[in-house]
């Protein structure tokens, strides 16, 4: 009998499984970039970004961040983010998405753990982010 979320033992689950999978990652992609474009303090950043494809590569980066399948093909954070720290993106910039990926998370009914683990992970890349 093969393993499957449903009969591996929790401790062998990824958080990507815990979470609910790509239907999850989808619908928090989603939601995250309705708040993040709806929010004055950092929606500029997104002024000239194909939002589709944005959400495209997010839901592949978030995917593989989380453990499952590495599709993510995108350039590596520090190299992605180098024209938005030219723009002034900072800290507070930074906070204020790890603000958005809580309250995401919380909307989609993820238990309290699993998001502290997510922002772990995101908070991971912070300064390659930033640029530091």
């Amino acid at each position: 009998m093969s393993e499957t979320p449903e009969t591996t033992p929790d401790n062998a689950l990824t958080l990507f499984d815990k979470i609910g999978g790509e239907a999850a990652v989808d619908a928090a992609v989603d939601v995250f970039y309705r708040k993040v474009l709806s929010d004055y303090r950092i929606n500029r950043f997104f002024d000239d970004i194909d939002m589709e494809a944005q959400a495209v590569k997010q839901k592949a980066f978030f995917t593989m961040a989380f453990g499952g399948p590495n599709n993510y093909t995108g350039e590596d954070m520090r190299k992605a983010h180098a024209r938005l720290v030219k723009m002034g993106l900072n800290n507070d910039h930074f906070n204020a998405v790890m603000e958005h990926l809580g309250a995401t998370m919380k909307e989609l009914n993820v238990p309290e753990e699993l998001i502290v683990q997510a922002a772990a992970i995101a908070e991971s890349t912070r300064n390659d982010v930033l640029g530091k």
